[in-house]
């Protein structure tokens, strides 16, 4: 006999939470853009956070929630050939339009200024992505239709993705209905930054996806548990949570393999979620913890080391003494591993890991 239950739970890369928790703030700022508040900072906002902060599926919601206030989306990973990826699914999410609600509908017709169909016979013009981008924004327009663009995985080295910024700052000062929500790691988001010729997207809605707060992870999960018709017994929450350590995906890996585990028992037992947490510390090792060792450089793991003796936070000045190295060389490298989200401050000349499991994974790889 199968599962009486469907998992609520959703690990899948970019997957929607059901109950998204810690980020009311967030939505609160969108919601207000999407709702007509043209003027405010989140128009354009950057999400910033580690491997596994749900910088994803922030995106993912957000595309989902701006359809039904009457926005048309469209989603990029920031790669080569963005631009052309934009355009299209600009121009197919338009074609297929429809609000009920007014009777309203964009045709291909109405959009063939878009795709350059009324340029083809002027002479020596060649329509460019401002241009392009500038009729669709028109004909949207029309019906005042807004354009919501998200870009996952910033990467400030791409020179699209320059470009792509430069026309949305001319965009934005045209008044036209757009809106930019992007995510990055905080080396990347940091890179776009710096870089002079989009120096007005350091006045965007910056969003940095922490922690989340126990409080809030123990009612995330008891809710998503509880909307799919089980239960949870008090101890086995508070194991998930410790688990969990405010990560969202570990929420969701969490969740999704205690329940595996409870099988067709109307409530989840300690000894599930037990089991649960074992699996997904061992998922998070693999999908997460692995890909961001891997990435970090020979100094940086030398610093992570030096800060295993600690249990929960570690003081600089021992950093400092362990790798007998000036204060000059432990901070450029501290800055370097807070940046890219390995590690976090924890007070004045105090760091803390900022993933979860770390800790005992390098541990475990150091034996």
């Amino acid at each position: 006999m199968g599962e009486m239950f469907n998992n609520p739970f959703t690990p899948n890369f970019g997957q929607v939470p059901q109950i998204i928790a810690g980020r009311d703030q967030i939505i609160m700022e969108l919601d207000e853009v999407f709702d007509g508040a043209l003027g405010s900072p989140a128009r354009t906002t950057i999400l910033i956070g580690a491997r596994g902060s749900g910088k994803t599926a922030m995106l993912s919601y957000f595309a989902q929630r701006c359809r039904q206030k009457g926005w048309i989306s469209v989603s990029a990973s920031c790669i080569a050939g963005i631009q052309e990826d934009i355009l299209q699914q600009a121009a197919m999410a338009a074609d297929h339009f429809t609000e009920p609600e007014h009777s309203r509908r964009l045709t291909g017709v109405s959009l063939g200024q878009f795709l350059g169909i009324s340029w083809e016979n002027v002479s020596g013009f060649t329509p460019n992505w401002r241009t392009r981008m500038t009729a669709l924004l028109d004909v949207l327009a029309e019906q005042d239709i807004g354009l919501f663009l998200t870009i996952d995985e910033i990467d400030p080295h791409l020179e699209e993705m320059i470009q792509i910024a430069s026309v949305y700052q001319l965009l934005v000062r045209e008044n036209r209905k757009v809106a930019l929500l992007m995510a990055g790691l905080p080396s990347e988001v940091s890179g776009l930054l710096n870089d002079r010729s989009v120096s007005f997207l350091r006045r965007a809605s910056q969003h940095h996806l922490g922690r989340i707060a126990d409080h809030e992870v123990t009612q995330a999960f008891r809710h998503t548990i509880e909307s799919a018709g089980k239960q949870i017994e008090a101890d086995a929450l508070a194991d998930a949570t410790k688990a969990i350590d405010g990560f969202p995906y570990m929420l969701q890996l969490v969740g999704f393999r205690s329940w595996q585990g409870a099988g067709e028992s109307a409530e989840l037992k300690r000894e599930h979620v037990r089991t649960g947490i074992e699996m997904a510390q061992k998922d998070f090792e693999n999908r997460v913890l692995l890909a961001t060792m891997t990435s970090l450089s020979r100094g940086d793991k030398t610093f992570l080391r030096a800060m295993l003796p600690d249990a929960g936070r570690s003081s600089v000045s021992d950093i400092e003494q362990r790798l007998d190295k000036s204060s000059g060389y432990v901070s450029r490298y501290r800055g370097r591993l807070i940046e890219s989200g390995v590690i976090e401050q924890d007070g004045r000349g105090w760091v803390r890991f900022a993933l979860p499991g770390l800790q005992s994974y390098l541990k475990k790889t150091e034996e």
